[in-house]
């Protein structure tokens, strides 16, 4: 009779914990003082201080990095993709003022490379100490007889901690607040099916810098997501939550729709795109054949995060954010909403 075994059925075990081996010291970098034990227990322990705070609430938000592990995988490059991870869900939970407390990750593979897993958790790593998370534990699951062998998915949870009286949202947006945009890194995590689709169609090298960038087409799609964590928890405790009103997360859905999110009935968010040059690798796409009505919806156009912020402290919370090296400027205002008028509108030329 024939013997089977576990990795002849396409999961390795030792190669498994080689790889947790090998990501092991960057894991334990972002280590918080809350953090108890170490990894590779059954569940990731975090000692909350209730006595920080006055009401605290538990913030949650769970994404992944979608088809940009495609680019990744085709360009053989790992390192990046983890701290997209961590910008996709510690971002959505500074959105409500939360602080990013900890993460937890899942990598799906269809075969464990133990150096490859170890730099995917290596960005991770990266983006959590960025955002001031710690990783305290996830999971690597080896599918060897669903996915090709250097496929893989990741996804990520993350829990933050915000007081029940300092809730960031749409409940504390005025009419004439500003809006502070907050410039992106690149595409970040989205828009990537139909950056994909252009790049093939149009027969672009990844490796080649066409005309409008300074580097490699690659490199460009490759750039990692900012995190905004810090220096928007950086602006609230600086101006309070009598100033910083909202934060909005521009993701899937563009400017206009995330900022819709944060605008209350009866006012409209408008955003001046005059204000800022729309980044040449959207250009680079748009003379490609993507219109500029679905570059604006898929693409975040230049602008990963947004404030709305008290009119007279605008100027300080833009200082502010430049200080700490997030370029930053006013991009429009909150007003009235005229009758038929969307939440939030972009009027105006890229400059």
């Amino acid at each position: 009779m024939s013997e089977f075994t576990y990795a002849a059925s396409g999961v390795d075990i030792d190669a498994g914990e080689r790889a947790v081996t090998l990501m092991k010291a960057a894991v334990e970098r972002t280590n918080r003082p809350e953090v108890v034990g170490g990894l590779g227990g059954f569940a990731g322990l975090f000692a909350l201080d209730v006595h920080k705070y006055r009401k605290p609430l538990l913030a949650s938000s769970t994404d992944g990095v979608g088809t940009k592990i495609a680019l990744a995988r085709q360009l053989d490059r790992h390192d990046t993709v983890g701290i997209d991870l961590v910008a996709m869900v510690v971002d959505d939970l500074v959105a409500c003022g939360a602080e990013p407390l900890f993460l937890q990750d899942y990598v799906a593979c269809g075969k464990v490379v133990p150096e490859r897993i170890a730099a995917i958790v290596t960005g991770i790593a990266t983006g959590c100490t960025l955002a001031g998370a710690a990783l305290v534990g996830g999971e690597t699951a080896e599918h060897g007889d669903l996915m090709d062998a250097d496929e893989y998915d990741l996804a990520a949870t993350a829990v933050g901690v915000v007081e029940a009286d300092a809730v960031l949202g749409p409940e504390r947006v005025r009419a004439g607040d500003a809006v502070i945009a907050m410039a992106s890194s690149g595409f970040h995590s989205n828009g990537y099916s139909l950056v994909r689709r252009v790049v093939s169609a149009a027969g672009l090298d990844l490796t080649g810098t066409p005309a409008g960038l300074d580097r490699p087409l690659g490199d460009e799609l490759l750039e990692p997501t900012r995190i905004y964590a810090r220096d928007c928890l950086a602006l609230v405790e600086a101006l309070g939550v009598g100033a910083v009103h909202a934060f909005a997360h521009i993701t899937g859905g563009g400017l206009a729709g995330n900022t819709a999110r944060v605008v209350p009935a009866g006012l409209q968010a408008v955003l001046d795109r005059g204000t800022w040059a729309l980044p040449p690798a959207v250009r680079l796409m748009e003379e490609h054949g993507v219109p500029r009505a679905e570059s604006e919806r898929a693409f975040n156009c230049g602008v990963g995060m947004v404030a709305a912020v008290a009119p007279e402290q605008a100027d300080a919370a833009v200082a502010l954010l430049t200080g700490r090296g997030v370029p930053a400027w006013v991009a429009g205002t909150l007003r009235e909403q005229a009758a038929d008028a969307p939440a939030a509108e972009l009027v105006g030329t890229y400059r």
